[in-house]
């Protein structure tokens, strides 16, 4: 069966303040290009569908546009990931599964099983299913949603964090026959992954990190919770968010994972390419007008601009930057500045006495008698 692997879609997440609905349409619609050129069977979604629990009517328009049209060629499973209002995030599922979708959250109900496409569930209980094909292929799917506070908080008080991950993974274990090839579906932080500036910190702490001796024996580990894409150990892959969401994570290829999986396990794994969503660069110019030429010479690309100056912009320097719909950052890296400010003494000094040597440390150049008049006029001092 051939699967494609994806996560941390996060749809509705904002750039610096900026929109980004029609990239989200895009990588969509790209992803179920991919599907469609593979021959990929079953789709899987690590979690993250949505950045907050409350998404806007067009993220939620985006997502079950985009999942219908997966479902055309393929079966589709989603899990809900700690972004995600599980409750909100099913609430369809019993339309969606008309449609050869499936969502599962923390509520685990067992799938609806039938025939709905050449890849559907026959076999499901509380935290697993079991997906067929016409040739009589099966996979065996242990799905384990983030849990929610409440999920943390349920059984006996004394029990440990991994004491819990262990029984809610028995439990997606329970339904497991001999011979069958299998995926852990899930959606946590395992130890040893590696973070980006995107991820909240809230649930990357030590405390809710996850052993890789914790995660269950199977063919292959689909994770999400990271944005960057990696593998730890020999079966545990997070795909990666198909967008960059940080600025940290310049020239990353954002991919899918596709691979077959059969009774011998992992073949034909690759890593293709998610190329629609606007990519991130990081520049740098040691002026204003070269900082505009580099911003118009790279308007495909959201910018980072690091502008190396030794005085303030003027309105129309920082105007002319500002023009430029592809900045979203603009930051200040000061030339001659002393790397430690010395401190100025008070005493028997003016208050231009006191600027003029201010603008000298921070600045490393002599002020301006047109700026200093504007400054005396400020704390009225003639």
């Amino acid at each position: 069966m051939k699967v494609l692997h994806t996560s941390d879609l996060h749809i509705g997440k904002k750039l610096m303040g900026r929109e980004r609905y029609a990239e989200y349409r895009a990588v969509l619609s790209e992803i179920s290009g991919i599907c469609k050129a593979e021959g990929v069977e079953l789709v899987l979604i690590a979690g993250d569908v949505f950045d907050t629990y409350t998404p806007s009517a067009e993220a939620e328009e985006i997502f079950y546009q985009g999942i219908k049209k997966l479902a055309e060629n393929c079966a589709v499973l989603v899990i809900s990931g700690n972004h995600d209002d599980y409750v909100r995030l099913t609430a369809a599922s019993s339309l969606a599964q008309e449609f050869n979708v499936y969502i599962v959250g923390n509520n685990l109900s067992p799938i609806v099983c039938g025939k709905r496409g050449k890849v559907y569930p026959s076999e499901s209980g509380e935290g697993w299913v079991v997906f067929g094909n016409d040739n009589g292929e099966k996979l065996y799917v242990n799905t384990l949603p983030y849990p929610n506070e409440a999920r943390f908080k349920e059984g006996r008080t004394d029990e440990s964090f991994e004491e819990k991950m262990a029984r809610w993974i028995s439990a997606g274990e329970s339904g497991k026959k001999s011979g069958v090839p299998s995926v852990f579906l899930s959606h946590l932080f395992a130890a040893g992954g590696a973070v980006s500036d995107s991820e909240r910190e809230i649930d990357l702490g030590g405390a809710r990190a996850v052993p890789l001796s914790m995660l269950p024996e199977c063919d292959y580990c689909a994770l999400g919770h990271l944005h960057k894409r990696q593998k730890l150990g020999k079966n545990v892959y997070y795909c990666g968010a198909p967008m960059q969401f940080s600025f940290d994570e310049c020239g990353t290829e954002k991919t899918v994972n596709v691979f077959d999986i059969n009774a011998n396990g992992i073949e034909n794994f690759k890593q293709i390419p998610v190329t629609s969503a606007k990519k991130l660069i990081r520049l740098q110019a040691d002026s204003a007008a070269r900082g505009v030429e580099l911003l118009m010479a790279n308007a495909e690309y959201y910018v980072e601009l690091t502008l190396c100056v030794t005085q303030p912009l003027t309105p129309a320097e920082s105007s002319a930057l500002r023009l430029q719909e592809n900045l979203l950052s603009l930051k200040a890296d000061v030339k001659n500045a002393a790397e430690t400010a010395e401190k100025i003494s008070r005493k028997d000094k003016s208050a231009s006495q006191l600027f003029s040597e201010f603008y000298s440390l921070r600045y490393g150049a002599e002020v301006s008698g047109e700026l200093l008049q504007l400054f005396l006029s400020l704390t009225e001092e003639e």
